[in-house]
């Protein structure tokens, strides 16, 4: 069962801007200059409690801020103000020295049993204040507080919502390679706050949010091993429903945009087809009528009405769009190889997926048209891509060999910065 976490947004400070050219990435741009941000130690007021949260918020927003390969923080052993006097007088011409572009300062104090975290970023070039928020919340949710902070800082640069206060769900494994053991696990995006959701007695695959965030769907062999089925778990509650049953293996669920439904995958007789079910009544519709092929691993557009997939009627598995209605299945990849597991951004303006040549395994990109193919990653074992909620990162397992660490990678891509993330173990199939 998980706590839901309540903030109160105290303050929103915005100052107008003056005639100079504001700081701002673009990042539809392939190319581009990290920017020199400088954090000063948040400040606790003399209280070494409060300095110690203090100087951990301030990591954490670096560290995030860091991790998407958009900012580059200035090391904190030149600063010449600390963050006090950063929040009521910054001296800008002192920070131009050090090349930094925009400036962070913060101060933790109580307020009862709480905590107010009160920030603020500047323009160091334009000299003036680009945004600041005070933050209140319960002690031990300082964490968030820096995450939320960091979102604001990425918006204000970038122009997109951040993706820093957000969740990962994956499926950890452990144990021989013959007899593995998996469970759902949760944590941040950043691996922190890592907890175990499921016993690890019974095979799981493929978790997949909903919408809202509070529910996982995935697939459960069975006490045998043998029988995949679908469940969903709840995240508030801690517990897990068994779906109602259709004929054969059921795979790839995935809750359409609006919540109401699950498409999926199901096989039967050597053929597999397309299925949504009903979260209400239960019921199964199928999608796609097959006899001899394989149609897997479906995804809703955002707007829901397409819906992408992976067919072999053409011979090796490739990428289809159809109309979620029913027609209009169209082929849109047509390079060598091996496709799976595409999924739609949630901007909608590109599909990541899977591809395998020869015995090399790709991440890649491309527009819902097939246009703009473009490979982000390669390697000996890289699968599953799932998106950051703003479109902007993709997370996939990854493993370096067949004796290596399975475990879970992240890239940028427009910057393609890519990042290990850090779980306890070995782990795959992630979901943002």
């Amino acid at each position: 069962m998980f706590k839901r976490l309540a903030f109160t947004l105290l303050l929103f400070l915005s100052i107008s801007w003056n005639a100079r050219a504001e700081l701002h990435i673009d990042i539809t741009e392939g190319t581009f200059k990290p920017v020199q941000i400088a954090i000063t130690p948040f400040d606790g007021g003399g209280d070494p409690e409060l300095g110690n949260i203090a100087q951990e918020i301030s990591k954490v927003i670096g560290n995030d801020l860091q991790s998407c390969g958009l900012f580059i923080v200035v090391d904190p052993h030149a600063y010449i103000q600390n963050a006090r006097d950063v929040m009521s007088h910054p001296r800008f011409a002192d920070w131009k020295i050090l090349h930094a572009e925009a400036l962070v300062g913060g101060l933790v104090k109580r307020s009862g049993n709480n905590l107010q975290v009160d920030f603020r970023l500047f323009d160091v070039f334009t000299e003036s204040q680009l945004t600041g928020l005070a933050l209140g919340t319960d002690p031990i949710n300082w964490r968030r507080v820096a995450h939320k902070i960091a979102d604001e800082i990425y918006e204000r640069i970038t122009g997109d919502k951040g993706y820093f206060d957000t969740r990962v769900v994956y499926v950890a494994e452990s144990g021989p390679e013959m007899s593995r053991s998996s469970r759902l696990a949760i944590m941040d995006q950043d691996g922190e706050n890592h907890q175990f959701i499921s016993t690890g007695n019974r095979r799981v695959l493929l978790p997949r949010f909903s919408p809202c965030r509070k529910k996982i769907a995935y697939v459960d062999f069975g006490a045998n091993d043998k029988t995949p089925t679908l469940h969903i778990h709840n995240l508030e509650t801690g517990e897990a429903e068994a779906l109602g049953s259709v004929d054969g293996q059921k795979m790839s669920p995935r809750f359409s945009p609006h919540g109401d439904h699950i498409i999926l995958s199901s096989a039967k007789k050597g053929a597999t087809a397309l299925y949504k079910m009903d979260l209400k009544t239960k019921q199964f519709e199928k999608i796609t009528s097959t006899t001899s092929t394989i149609d897997v691993s479906p995804c809703y557009s955002p707007d829901e009405t397409k819906i992408v997939f992976i067919s072999d009627r053409g011979g090796q598995p490739q990428i289809y769009v159809r109309d979620a209605g029913g027609s209009n299945d169209t082929r849109i990849s047509f390079s060598t190889g091996r496709y799976d597991n595409p999924v739609w951004s949630p901007r909608g303006d590109l599909i990541a997926f899977t591809r395998q040549n020869g015995g090399t395994f790709y991440i890649g990109v491309m527009r819902p048209d097939g246009s703009g193919e473009r490979m982000l990653d390669s390697g000996y074992l890289l699968e599953g891509p799932t998106w950051s909620p703003n479109g902007r990162e993709v997370m996939y397992t990854c493993q370096d060999s067949t004796h290596g660490k399975v475990g879970l990678c992240s890239i940028d891509i427009v910057g393609f910065h890519k990042r290990k993330v850090n779980i306890p173990g070995e782990g795959s199939y992630p979901t943002w």
